[in-house]
């Protein structure tokens, strides 16, 4: 961790201070090697928040993009019966969840019923294949099907599991990937700076969004993140409905194209007389008496 308590101040890790974790009030130690950026540790194994993970380079670089005290905010749920420690919770009550290491879907799903308003940025380079997947299908048009929309930065994917890791899938809230990595990448191709949110999927496809990290911090830090993303998925709602009437009506009419006939006969009404020809030919014949 990043922050522990030294007559409750947060306090960095430095060499040789001990001090008291925010969470669970059990004694913390300075951990400053040279190996792995300097952090608080517990001094004896306790179970403390089962969704801590130690933090990489990348981790600690996005949270310090908000003030401090932003930062390792442990929260309480509704009935106080169990906390956690978000990576960032804005003033305006945003959690905001950096995630590096692989997590289960259980898990996924418990942070964010628990966390609620809260938004994934996920490093999109802990596995080597990971981006080329991504650049194969958000710049050749391949089998994912990524389609642009009437609004700037918005795209359609009919198939996200093509682009994507498919333990974000299901998620129910958007999904930030991140693939810049520590920036040493080789970028040919200009996408690695650029954000890329995955919106929880409303209808037949999924949206993703191309966002600054500029604009997604600013969004985030001064309170619109939240409507935002509201907007966006009620837009969405409301397409998908249109689209939805509209493939009914196409599928409820026959093409204008189409030529009916009858024994080889071209028929004059069309469909209509086509129906009625062929009610009546599988009508029962009534027999006569003898």
């Amino acid at each position: 961790m990043h922050f522990a308590l030294i007559n409750n101040n947060r306090i960095e890790a430095q060499p040789k201070l001990q001090g008291i974790c925010s969470c669970c009030s059990k004694p913390v130690i300075a951990k400053c090697g040279t190996r792995k950026i300097w952090h608080w540790a517990h001094k004896s194994k306790t179970g403390c928040d089962n969704w801590w993970e130690p933090e990489t380079e990348w981790h600690r670089t996005w949270k310090n993009n908000y003030p401090a005290d932003w930062q390792e905010i442990t929260i309480l749920n509704d009935r106080e019966d169990e906390k956690h420690i978000a990576d960032v919770r804005t003033v305006h009550n945003l959690v905001i969840e950096f995630q590096h290491s692989h997590i289960e879907p259980q898990e996924r799903n418990s942070r964010e019923q628990f966390y609620k308003n809260m938004v994934w940025v996920v490093d999109g380079t802990r596995l080597k294949r990971d981006y080329p997947r991504f650049l194969k299908e958000w710049k050749s048009e391949g089998i994912s099907e990524v389609h642009k929309t009437d609004k700037s930065g918005i795209f359609k994917v009919w198939f996200p599991e093509f682009c994507f890791p498919e333990a974000w899938l299901k998620s129910s809230v958007p999904v930030i990937f991140d693939f810049l990595g520590d920036g040493s990448m080789e970028d040919s191709e200009g996408l690695r700076n650029t954000l890329y949110c995955l919106f929880p999927q409303v209808g037949t496809h999924a949206r993703v969004a191309e966002i600054s990290r500029k604009a997604f911090i600013n969004a985030t830090t001064n309170g619109e993140w939240t409507l935002r993303v509201q907007e966006f998925r009620n837009d969405f709602k409301k397409q998908d409905e249109l689209e939805r009437k509209e493939h009914q009506q196409t599928m409820s009419r026959p093409p204008n194209n189409v030529k009916y006939t009858w024994r080889g006969i071209p028929l004059i009404g069309g469909a209509k007389e086509y129906r009625k020809r062929l009610s009546t030919s599988y009508k029962p014949i009534r027999k006569g008496r003898r």
